[in-house]
């Protein structure tokens, strides 16, 4: 009240609530210098189709932050002011999803080559605190979010954000600077309010707002900004002193976020090619643990050689544009659990099969939780694991069945790991990769071979010799020797003179065996 009065004597205007939306600045091609032969065709067909209709249209996020850094992005958005409907009726196969935040997906191609963009309506800047509020989260009071279109949980974590306003307030609704600029493919201007082009050249990932107030409401930022510290940090970004301080006590806001969405999160932090690198920040960040109880199994064993290896691999795969899946990577981290279970189970001479499915339930159960229950996941990892003893069959049709699986190649990709770290012989991996590409006659030939060095390896075991009976015992019966005939009259010495000779058993017709079997089943009368 005092500073009010002093203010006004002193003819000073009072301070607005209103939030700061930065200022449009508009930045043209021969200052950014983005390379217009980095954008995807697909990305540039969705902005010119909306602006024809009438919309405003620019490629935004991440997209522009790596066309100003010289790199091609995975991953194209677009931000509009049409509404999803209105975007939906512009393409053919456009499809509205989300509850939280309603966006489009136009889909271009089919099968394994289809590609997304994802397009997103500009968002007002509202004040959470007149939001409507619920007691619950998304799955409680799912009935009552029906019809919301802003809404927040008692935390203050938005719940619902489907609110349409003008760009400039849509800049301020995103996390980082450097993710918060827009680009038109037309005229190659960059729309930057909050200083993204300066702060990209600093290499600084910097929180547009109030840190603290912005993890609050979206928690999951605090993981997105360990992922984008760890994506760019090989080119030298890091995060701002005050983006990155009050993480560790934000963290705690995690534990009221859906564990699916946090999964997909992992996810996103372990397989976008930066997995080592990812880990190496949750350490550096104090976020080793707390986030996410299978994202702490990966942190904990990403020393250990096997689960190094796969992230190594998997980060590999994504730098050659080849295809991962959540199964494998998940599979290779929880083996070490699968194989304890396993032994521990054949010690107590259960039958290995049922013990090794036993085993793999167990860690289910333990360290996976709900996240079993999304059918294929499970169903992958599952049998990647159980091929595993498989591939020590060599023989008979075994190899050529396993072969012919959906996902015999995941589970190869498997062995090879274990190979690596010696955990199998490398010859065996080397034999299945033989196998595997090999023709009908040249796969009969290696099966062959396989067998004929097994045979081998059992011919040169040393052969268990019994220790020798004290004197006096019984001689055991020997076989009788055709080069040595039998004596009919045995001598005097042999201490046998007068004993009858043994009468030979007469075999009975086959055909006596049923009356037998029937009459020793059957009761005496």
């Amino acid at each position: 009240m005092i500073k009010q009065f002093i203010d006004k004597l002193m003819g000073k205007a009072p301070k607005s609530n209103k939030p700061h939306f930065g200022r449009r600045t508009e930045v043209p091609a021969s200052v950014h210098g983005i390379d217009p032969h980095l954008v995807d065709e697909r990305a540039i067909n969705v902005t010119r189709t909306l602006q024809q209709a009438g919309f405003e249209a620019y490629i935004v996020g991440g997209a522009v932050r790596d066309l100003l850094l010289g790199l091609r992005p995975k991953d194209f958005d677009v931000a509009t002011d049409a509404t999803p409907e209105q975007v939906k009726g512009l393409f053919r196969r456009a499809f509205i999803i989300g509850r939280r935040f309603r966006i489009v997906h136009v889909v271009y191609g089919r099968g394994r080559d289809n590609e997304v963009i994802e397009v997103s309506t500009f968002r007002a800047h509202l004040d959470n605190a007149a939001a409507e509020q619920v007691k619950g989260n998304e799955r409680t009071s799912k009935r009552q979010l029906e019809g919301m279109h802003h809404a927040v949980d008692s935390s203050g974590r938005v719940l619902r954000d489907n609110v349409w306003g003008p760009q400039d307030e849509d800049a301020t609704r995103r996390d980082f600077t450097v993710n918060a600029m827009y680009y038109d493919p037309e005229s190659q201007i960059v729309v930057d309010y909050h200083g993204g082009i300066p702060d990209a050249k600093k290499r600084v990932l910097r929180m547009i707002g109030d840190p603290v107030a912005r993890y609050r409401e979206d928690p999951v930022r605090i993981i997105r900004a360990v992922r984008f510290a760890a994506k760019l940090s090989p080119l030298g970004f890091k995060l701002e002193a005050k983006t990155a301080k009050p993480l560790t006590q934000s963290a705690t806001l995690l534990a009221d976020v859906p564990q699916s969405r946090l999964f997909d999160e992992m996810l996103k932090l372990l397989q976008t090619g930066h997995a080592l690198a990812s880990i190496a920040q949750l350490k550096k960040l104090g976020l080793a643990t707390g986030i996410y109880p299978l994202l702490d199994v990966v942190v904990e064993r990403a020393e250990s050689a096997f689960v190094q290896v796969a992230l190594a691999d998997t980060d590999r795969r994504v730098g050659e544009g080849k295809p991962v899946a959540p199964s494998f990577l998940l599979a290779c981290v929880l083996w070490a659990d699968v194989r304890e279970g396993w032994a521990k189970r054949l010690a107590r001479k259960e039958h290995p099969h049922p013990a090794l499915q036993d085993a793999i339930d167990q860690v289910f159960d333990a360290r996976i939780g709900d996240v079993s229950g999304r059918g294929k996941l499970a169903a992958d990892m599952r049998e990647i694991w159980m091929m595993q003893p498989r591939f020590e069959k060599r023989v008979g049709s075994t190899p050529f069945g396993l072969v012919e699986q959906p996902r015999f190649r995941a589970g190869f990709d498997f062995l090879r790991l274990r190979a690596d770290i010696e955990e199998v012989d490398v010859r065996l991996a080397d034999w299945w990769q033989e196998f595997s590409m090999a023709s009908d006659s040249e796969r009969e030939d290696l099966v062959q071979a396989a067998k004929a060095e097994q045979a081998a390896s059992q011919a040169a075991k040393p052969r268990v010799r019994r220790a020798p009976k004290p004197e006096g015992a019984a001689a055991p019966r020997q076989a009788a020797d055709p080069a040595e005939p039998h004596p009919v009259n045995p001598s005097p010495e042999s201490g046998d003179e007068g004993a009858p000779k043994k009468r030979r058993r007469r075999r009975r017709k086959p055909g006596t065996a049923g009356d037998q079997a029937g009459a020793d089943s059957g009761s005496a009368e």
